[in-house]
């Protein structure tokens, strides 16, 4: 029976697979995509991403039902809150300006199946995301027309009382879809300059809110005698942080498009940062006005601002509002439907998903497979499914996303640098020709173990210590540490940390409702799970990171993207037990279709070396931080031309 076993080698090779990285390009700014983007195109897309029709039915709702005025702190702190992730974002979309977003950003540091995880939610999310939403713009103009559109349908075609179904075919959302697909389809230029049009109009109207709600703005609206300004505490205040959260996850648009920007390291940190800035200032502002217009407890959660200026005897100003509305949902329909097929693109490029979908059109120069595919997709959903129950699965996939890629900064920065491995000749050698080595010394080449041990450490007095590396201060204290290969230790303190955080999180969402914690356990548990994180990460700090001045990055490192994850960690762990079992259920999917398909024509697994005999090199660093630094190098398999294979016989030399 034991001969059925696998065999140690065979699963340590089976988790490498698994945990292997992306090999990016040397030249990241090559590429089958038309660069015609620009930091205003990025910043629109962003903000048509985010500013959708949140802004008009999100603020009624968090106000009546939630937070009450205080709806306004709840942005405030969900801006902060998504700050913090769009940092991340700002910084990966900077260094590693390629489309595909978070599942490209976790595939060049954490590894494979964790990046086709991530890709595989962020489909799903996509296409929910964009058929609720022509829902909700088909909803919304027909409810200008007295729902004359619903009943013409249910009246000549019938309607449906079938599980997991609509009560009727919405064929007008199917239609957006479509007509949105075919605009998509003909290049980035083209999609941009529409996603400005509905923008700008869009932009107009919450300028004109703004203005009409300021002049008509009521301070007693905000008195005692109307339930004062927070009337559902601080527990209202957070649950209204946890739903208004959401109302800003447009933004990893842009970084999906890095890869059609013109001066990505530039462009997608100004655009993330600008957007944000003023999707959260909209969201404040209107929340302002929208409270102080009339009393939060009377307002209509369906058509907030609508009703509110038609209460004030404004009915004109009614019907702008809905232009509005309509506007703003069309740019969420654009930016889903943009980014969708990129970041399938990337998936394909990569060989993780079908490879038909990394076909990129050459005079329109987007890959229109993808596009149209998901777009009728997308149509079909909205035309038959009953969305209401799957929206909140949207959450999820966005959470997990922004876990994955606050945790790949850490890794990411605690690396070393592409340049300091030392470069590979011809078959996989090490080159002959002198290289430079970490500290800018000459790199050389020894062939047998007693050599080195006639070398001296030259440059002593000038140690660079590599990212990665532990600290010079801390070296007396954490001096077992040192052993480690560079970023070993920090990657190990992640996985920590984020164990810590699923802990502490679980304590308090868990701990006194479904576990029923007597409250010595209960404080017991938060103690020690904080600790856990908290020194996960001191010891992540304790190591050297990389430094740049060529692109932008995230202040605060490991502390910001530390916070990112406890926050997303805790979002998640809110959802419903209904989200997490449909979750799960496509994460089985999603595995099929790896172990089914992507594992094998991973272009990753096409670069692995096959096997081969393994012999001893050393290259040593003169100019390191150690006297004697030692580096094994694997040889290639197969002798130079014209020279005999010398790799079996070092024992002579």
């Amino acid at each position: 029976m034991a001969r059925w076993l696998p065999r140690s080698t065979d699963l340590t090779r089976f988790c490498q697979k698994l945990n292997r990285v992306k090999t990016l390009e040397d030249d990241m700014m090559e590429t089958s995509f038309n660069r015609c983007l620009s930091t205003i195109d990025l910043t629109l897309l962003g903000i048509g991403g985010m500013v959708g029709s949140g802004l008009y039915v999100l603020t009624g709702t968090v106000a009546k039902e939630i937070a009450g005025p205080a709806v306004i702190v709840s942005f405030i702190i969900a801006g902060f809150a998504s700050l913090l992730a769009a940092l991340c974002y700002a910084e990966f979309g900077a260094r590693v300006p390629k489309t595909g977003s978070a599942y490209m950003f976790t595939y060049v540091s954490v590894g494979e199946i964790w990046a086709f995880l991530i890709g595989w939610n962020v489909l799903l999310e996509y296409m929910i995301g964009g058929a609720a939403v022509a829902r909700a713009w088909s909803g919304y103009l027909d409810s200008i027309f007295n729902h004359k559109i619903k009943n013409f349908t249910e009246t000549h075609v019938g309607a449906w009382q079938v599980p997991f179904l609509a009560h009727y075919p919405d064929f007008l959302a199917a239609a957006i879809l479509l007509v949105a697909t075919a605009f998509i389809s003909f290049g980035a230029k083209v999609s941009s300059w529409l996603n400005h049009v509905f923008s700008a109009i869009s932009m107009g109207v919450i300028l004109f809110i703004l203005i009409m709600g300021f002049v008509l703005a009521q301070p007693k609206n905000w008195s005692t005698q109307e339930g004062g300004f927070a009337p559902y505490g601080l527990s209202g205040i957070m649950a209204g942080t946890a739903t208004c959260f959401y109302a800003f996850v447009g933004f990893d648009v842009i970084a999906a498009s890095s890869e059609e920007a013109r001066n990505p390291q530039r462009a997608v940190p100004r655009a993330i940062a600008f957007s944000l800035g003023l999707a959260t200032g909209a969201y404040i502002l209107v929340s302002v006005v929208l409270t102080l217009m009339v009393p939060w407890h009377t307002l209509d959660p369906d058509s907030a601002l609508a009703d509110a200026f038609y209460r004030r005897g404004y009915a004109w100003a009614g019907f702008l509002v809905a232009a509005g509305s309509i506007c703003a949902m069309n740019t969420v329909l654009l930016s889903n439907l943009f980014s969708l097929p990129r970041i399938v693109y990337a998936m394909a490029e990569d060989g993780l998903f079908f490879q038909v979908f990394s076909r990129v059109h050459p005079r329109t120069q987007v890959p229109v497979v993808g596009i149209v595919v998901f777009g009728l997709l997308m149509a079909l959903l909205a035309l038959v499914f009953d969305l209401e129950a799957l929206v909140q699965f949207l959450s999820i996939g966005t959470l997990l996303a922004y876990t994955f890629v606050a945790a790949s900064i850490i890794v990411l920065r605690f690396q070393q640098h592409k340049g300091d491995v030392p470069a590979a000749g011809a078959g996989g050698r090490p080159s002959a020709e002198p290289h430079e080595g970490p500290a800018g010394g000459e790199l050389k080449e020894y062939e047998s173990f007693s050599d080195k041990l006639h070398l001296v450490d030259r440059d002593k007095g000038k140690e660079q210590r590599e990212p990665g590396q532990l600290k010079a201060a801390f070296e007396p204290y954490l001096e077992f540490l040192s052993d480690f290969y560079p970023g070993e230790v920090v990657t190990v303190a992640v996985v920590t940390l984020m164990v810590s955080a699923i802990c502490l999180c679980s304590i308090l969402v868990f701990g006194n409702t479904h576990l029923h914690l007597p409250t010595w356990s209960y404080s017991l548990l938060l103690v020690l799970f904080s600790l856990g994180f908290l020194l996960s990460l001191l010891l992540i700090w304790a190591h050297e990171q990389q430094h740049s001045t060529q692109t932008f990055q995230i202040p605060l490192v490991p502390l910001s993207p530390a916070l990112s994850i406890i926050l997303n960690i805790y979002l998640m762990l809110k959802l419903s037990y209904m989200t997490w079992l449909r979750f799960t259920i496509w994460l089985l999917l999603g595995l099929l279709v790896y172990f089914g398909y992507g594992i094998w024509h991973s272009k990753e697994n096409l670069r692995e070396p096959r096997a081969q005999r393994v012999s001893a090199r050393y290259v040593v660093f003169p100019g390191g931080s150690l006297e004697e630094r030692v580096q094994a190098v694997q040889p290639s398999c197969q002798p130079a031309a014209g020279l005999p294979d010398t790799d079996t016989d070092d024992g002579k030399r």
